[in-house]
């Protein structure tokens, strides 16, 4: 008889999973219960699945609260009275707009209010008032004296026990951001919100045996049905199943033309293969949906990347949802589908980050908002911000929550600090914050508040109060509509070139791009600073080490980069076995005949597909449930084990022996939550060659691209130096010359106003607007005339440089610039008729250098941009070698000059902190240094900066790099302007 119960998923309030809770009821002998978090309906499906393990009937209910007060409960009285309450929330969700201290009429839920909120008269025939243990007693002089069928039992459900208790109170303090001791009664639970077995509760409420039949009655009138094995999405595209399977194979063989012409017997022989797979198992409007939002975008002119599970079907490829040829390639057909195989396969399609949501738009137009959702997604509590979340709710000042973190063993001795831990343990991997996930979106058949009510985040799109995991379990098949930086620099740059250069690219013609020798001799070389995927420190050496200069190879290394992989020791294994392929040992057989192309190692998912297949014997639905772990996309612990121990079980009957298994093993498990598909890391080659090829032949406009997306491994001033390194003039922002964004002209690049810091935006962007309404500025005057730039702004684009066009110096701007905005004096009228001769002054010359000029484009943009950081050296030493000899010169101990650009941090076996960092040289160019434990502990890293580098270079497959003895951090000239 519980009609109110919580699990976590009551955010910051429940403390029980939906699985404890029912293995708790079970265990209390209850038979069926209502489960109503508080103003979500995330956890009802897993909270199903694990009542059917033990016997409970689950029933649906949402429970509402309005500024943390507790308004009424509804239940559900079937599928579609959960619908009811879905509409319900979601429509306040969606609205913004607050609950109702009493809901309208609903023709499928019950409402129960708690006892003394609302009098018998007001109670409509499926309202109740629920009545708590302790309330009881006040029944005699109640209204509802004689109006008890109008009563149930209310014994709210949140916690176990008095511990569960302190959890609950320690998850309320963070949720209401105060100390632990001002909670008030009114901010938790009760210390009896705990489960009773049916005869506690039967015993309680003996007295009252009407209220006990009513609640007996209204759980008699309640059920909620669910198949988790049917499917969720949008069942046809044209209305028809007939006429989907009509459009996609003509769809299909229209784009063998365009991409195999008409004579190629294997891809049609293929396409039909697939057609036929694809149309028995449903999936053909899964396809037709992605192929409509891939025809609406390119109709935009927006580009796009395929990727994903999909990429490696060829009637994507015909669809032109991927640029992936699976033929050329030889991808693995299985890994995207298979007869086995339950639901569609992913696609990901990724836009321009500019781009990205009017192509969500679309798809809620199209196929309507009632069945159409973001997918959401669960912040969890992890690590340090629990400490950091605790220690507030204890009143611990920063600095001793900082020292916890950093040095756990101090709360030894510490009573409180041993409480934060052991509460932190407690509630470690709980739901915190409801999300969004990074792309994901459903369309449906049915209403998707069938299954969910939806939030409004910022994002402005509805979005779905359960995660990925729960969509997959409920018969959800996800798109990945993503965003990403790298297809913004490949489109900005070809718009570029054609203003700059007058030429107009097809960056569609990728077999061009990977024969063309210029770009080849670049990805050898590693010049792919810039490009999208491969321009790492990381990535530039296993380039280097392969000295990868061709399609297949770019794809292998695209895969083999991924931690799983490297961290195994297989892509060191990888790298020896590609420079001597004739001398490999392979561990058995069937590792020679599946990844002999690989040369024996497993590099793709489709590797692992291929080796639990023919290797282990595994069925092709259960190496699925392997290839989805190593996605990281699986929850269930017990069915991975179930496979884990078939594939073991059936090594052993084939007669392998243990050591063989176990290194197979080893390196399939090393895949656990990095690996890529084939066809994914094809995708991305294909884009890396995109950018390649625009680098190569247009790098001034590349470059400007790339600053203008900001995205990339680096920051903004690497790629600055880099187009400085190809040949660009690098100028401040100039209020003539720039714009609100980068430019260039020939060789000329003008830094744009958005990177000039604390510059407001609306004076950002309407100084190149006016300039093009009216023509360049004339002097300050006329500029603050026409721009309304206050003080403030003025000080920022002076000293920035913005106004050097006018010949004088920044001190001349300075005092022109307060006499005319001197405070009660009025500011000069853009509106005047005449332009009036402004008054003169005669200053007194003051000096200024090129390094004042310098730390004021330090302060304001970030980095140096008429001088660099070596001109700043107090030293004149620039270094014993330059990044580009190195190689020459292995063995020998060198002393570097470098300007700090990256530092990665790992980890040794023996879990000793060592660091790889990535240094430039006084001519711009890239060099690697590594930080062994003794080395970094004696001379640790201090911030970003100029340093002196003592050390031996070492080389590794034609790749060099410096291994750090000695380090230390250069001055430079000081801030003249401090003086």
């Amino acid at each position: 008889m519980h009609l109110n119960t919580h699990t976590y998923y009551s955010l910051r309030y429940g403390i029980l999973s939906p699985e404890d809770l029912a293995q708790q009821s079970s265990s209390l002998g209850i038979k069926v219960m209502v489960l109503t978090d508080i103003n979500n309906s995330t956890g009802l499906f897993d909270f199903i699945k694990a009542c059917r393990e033990v016997g409970i009937t689950a029933l649906a209910g949402i429970e509402f609260r309005r500024n943390h007060k507790l308004l009424y409960i509804g239940i559900a009285k079937n599928n579609q009275g959960y619908m009811e309450l879905n509409n319900f929330l979601t429509r306040h969700n969606l609205s913004n707009t607050e609950l109702p201290y009493k809901p309208n009429s609903f023709d499928h839920v019950y409402f129960i209010y708690p006892y003394g909120s609302i009098q018998p008269k007001d109670l409509q025939e499926n309202e109740f008032v629920g009545i708590q243990p302790l309330q009881l007693r006040k029944l005699i002089s109640s209204s509802f004296r004689y109006q008890q069928h109008k009563l149930v039992v209310w014994q709210p459900a949140t916690f176990s026990n008095e511990k569960g208790y302190a959890l609950h109170r320690h998850l309320r303090a963070i949720d209401k951001n105060i100390l632990l001791s001002q909670l008030t009664p009114e901010d938790t639970g009760q210390v009896s919100d705990i489960l009773h077995s049916p005869d506690q509760i039967r015993q309680t409420y003996a007295q009252f045996p009407e209220i006990i039949k009513t609640t007996e009655e209204l759980l008699k009138e309640c059920s909620f049905d669910f198949d988790f094995t049917a499917i969720r999405n949008k069942k046809t595209f044209t209305g028809s199943f007939y006429d989907d399977k009509k459009l996609l194979e003509k769809l299909a063989l229209d784009g063998m033309l365009y991409r195999y012409g008409a004579n190629n017997i294997h891809a049609r022989e293929r396409i039909e293969k697939e057609l036929h797979i694809i149309n028995k198992l449903g999936f053909a409007a899964y396809f037709l949906i992605t192929w409509d939002i891939i025809r609406y975008s390119m109709s935009r002119g927006f580009y796009h990347v395929g990727r994903g599970s999909g990429a490696n079907s060829i009637v994507a490829f015909c669809l032109k949802i991927t640029d992936v040829d699976p033929i050329k390639l030889n991808l693995y057909f299985e890994r995207f589908l298979n007869p086995k195989r339950t639901s569609p396969p992913d696609f990901d399609i990724d836009y321009s980050w500019k781009e990205r949501e009017e192509v969500q738009d679309y798809i809620f137009k199209r196929y309507g908002a009632k069945h159409t959702a973001l997918l959401g997604a669960m912040s969890t509590f992890k690590g340090k911000s629990i400490i950091r979340e605790l220690g507030k709710v204890y009143g611990l000042p920063k600095e001793e929550i900082d020292l916890m973190i950093d040095y756990p063993e101090t709360a030894k001795d510490d009573q409180i600090k041993q409480n934060i831990n052991h509460i932190g343990s407690l509630m470690t991997d709980f739901p915190n914050l409801r999300t969004i996930h990074a792309g994901g979106v459903l369309i449906s058949e049915e209403p998707i508040t069938c299954y969910t009510a939806l939030d409004m985040p910022p994002k402005g799109f509805p979005t779905t109060q359960w995660d990925m995991y729960i969509a997959e379990d409920i018969g959800f098949e996800k798109l990945d509509i993503l965003s990403q930086r790298g297809i913004g620099h490949i489109k900005d740059c070809t718009q570029i070139v054609l203003q700059n250069q007058g030429i107009d690219i097809d960056v569609h013609q990728v077999e061009k791009f990977m024969a063309d020798e210029k770009v080849k001799d670049q990805l050898q070389n590693a010049e792919t600073n810039g490009c999208f995927y491969i321009e790492s420190p990381a990535m530039r050496g296993l380039l280097k080490k392969l000295q990868c200069n061709n399609y297949l190879t770019l794809v292998a290394a695209s895969s083999i980069i991924r931690p799983g992989v490297a961290r195994s020791g297989m892509m060191r294994e990888y790298i020896q076995r590609f420079h001597q392929p004739n001398n490999i040992s392979y561990l058995h057989p069937v590792m020679k005949e599946q990844l002999e192309e690989t040369y024996g190692v497993m590099v793709y998912q489709e590797d692992v597909l291929k080796v639990c297949h023919h290797f282990a014997g595994l069925d092709l639905a259960d190496a699925d449930v392997l290839r989805r772990a190593m996605s990281g996309k699986y929850r269930s612990k017990k069915e991975f084990q179930r496979i884990v121990d078939k594939f073991f079980s059936n090594c052993r009957q084939k007669g392998y022996p243990d050591k063989i298994i176990h290194e197979v093993w080893r390196q399939i498990e090393s895949f656990a939550g990095y690996s890529f598909s084939k066809a994914h890391s094809a995708s991305y080659a294909v884009e890396s060659f995109q950018s390649l090829y625009l680098k190569a032949h247009f790098p001034l406009e590349f470059m400007v691209a790339v600053i203008n997306n900001f995205g990339g491994f680096y920051q903004t001033w690497v790629y600055v130096n880099e187009a400085r390194r190809q040949g660009a003039i690098i100028h401040q922002p100039c209020v003539n010359n720039s714009f609100y964004t980068t430019s260039i002209t020939g060789k000329d690049i003008y830094l744009g106003f958005i990177h000039v810091q604390n510059l407001e935006s609306k004076i950002a962007q309407l100084i190149d607007f006016e300039r093009q309404q009216n023509g360049s500025y004339k002097n300050l005057e006329d500029f603050i005339k026409r721009t309304g730039a206050g003080r403030e702004s003025m000080v920022i684009l002076i000293r920035t440089g913005a106004l050097r066009f006018t010949g004088k110096s920044k001190s001349e701007l300075l005092w022109e610039m307060h006499l005319l905005l001197t405070p009660g004096k009025k500011k000069p009228s853009s509106q005047s008729l005449f332009s009036l001769p402004q008054k003169k002054y005669q200053l007194p010359k003051l000096a200024r250098s090129k390094v004042e000029d310098a730390y004021d484009e330090i302060e304001l943009i970030g980095f140096p941009v008429t001088l660099s950081y070596f001109d700043l050296l107090e030293t004149n030493f620039r270094g014993g070698l330059k990044a580009t000899e190195l190689i020459f010169h292995v063995g020998k101990r060198v002393r570097m000059i470098g300007q700090l650009v990256c530092i990665k941090y790992v980890r040794t076996v023996r879990k000793q902190l060592m660091h790889f960092a990535t240094f430039i040289d006084v001519d711009g160019n890239f060099y690697d240094t590594t930080h062994f434990p003794p080395s970094l502990q004696a001379y640790p890293f201090k911030g970003y900066g100029m340093y002196l580098i003592l050390g031996r270079i070492t080389e590794e497959f034609g790749f060099a790099s410096i291994e750090v003895e000695k380090m230390a951090k250069m001055p430079i000239i000081p801030d003249p302007r401090a003086a």
